[in-house]
């Protein structure tokens, strides 16, 4: 499987803006700014006091910290690609989305199987999904463009937070998960419409856009923790949202 993105490594918008002469791709990379103010907010938030009561066993917030450096080293790596697209650099945008991606696989694991089992596999998962960014670089070095691997460990981190959903909950407002994936889909899909967005008004591109939008998912988990309290009777959420829509269809 080629990489759909990488058959021209160069973004339709190219534009260079007066106010910071010699960027070059100027949407691209300050749009990634939003990655760098959420990653540096949420391992604030995580490694201050603030979080009492937010996590029954401390040693929670680790995987979730992982979450938020992921984010902080995604601003500086994907500016760094965008700069200059090539193959090269954009090993360096993917490998800090993967250690965001499977900490949060861990960070599941950790609230919803044994925080043992997830502080366990959180190394494990951080190889793999390293592992899946070397290993395309490699193919792509040998003219294959295996994406196989890499697409694999992104679209399974996402069916872990939707199947979180069917595991009895320790916390409340686990159902923003369910939009967390939805905002990281949103993203995934401006990805593909990225020329489209961008000849039809000339204004912003789509990959702009995802940039922005796979953010405000970073700060939904964020937002998430910080509102959390421990659930009083653990159900699984997806049979809670069942109830709670039931009782709306019959007052």
């Amino acid at each position: 499987m080629s990489d759909p993105f990488l058959w021209f490594n160069s973004f339709l918008d190219q534009r260079n803006f007066r106010t910071l002469p010699g960027v070059p791709n100027f949407g691209d990379v300050i749009s990634n700014v939003a990655f760098g103010v959420i990653g540096i907010w949420g391992l604030l938030w995580l490694l201050s006091s603030n979080t009492n009561g937010r996590f029954l066993d401390s040693r929670e917030r680790w995987p979730y910290v992982l979450v938020f450096l992921g984010l902080l080293l995604t601003a500086f790596g994907s500016s760094y690609y965008h700069l200059s697209p090539d193959n090269a650099r954009l090993v360096w945008d993917r490998l800090p989305m993967t250690i965001a991606f499977m900490a949060m696989v861990a960070a599941i694991i950790a609230e919803r199987i044994s925080v043992r089992a997830g502080l366990w596999l959180l190394p494990l998962l951080l190889l793999v999904g390293m592992g899946s960014v070397l290993q395309w670089y490699a193919s792509e070095a040998k003219g294959a463009g295996d994406l196989r691997f890499y697409a694999a460990v992104q679209t399974y981190s996402a069916l872990v937070l939707l199947l979180a959903l069917i595991f009895p909950e320790r916390y409340t407002r686990t159902s923003d998960l369910a939009v967390v994936v939805g905002f990281y889909a949103l993203a995934k899909a401006l990805e593909m419409l990225d020329r489209r967005i961008f000849a039809a008004e000339h204004i912003v591109s789509g990959h702009t856009l995802k940039h922005l939008t796979a953010a405000v998912a970073g700060y939904w988990i964020l937002r998430m923790l910080q509102k959390r309290q421990v659930a009083l009777s653990p159900v699984p959420a997806i049979l809670r949202l069942s109830e709670n829509h039931l009782n709306a269809s019959h007052p």
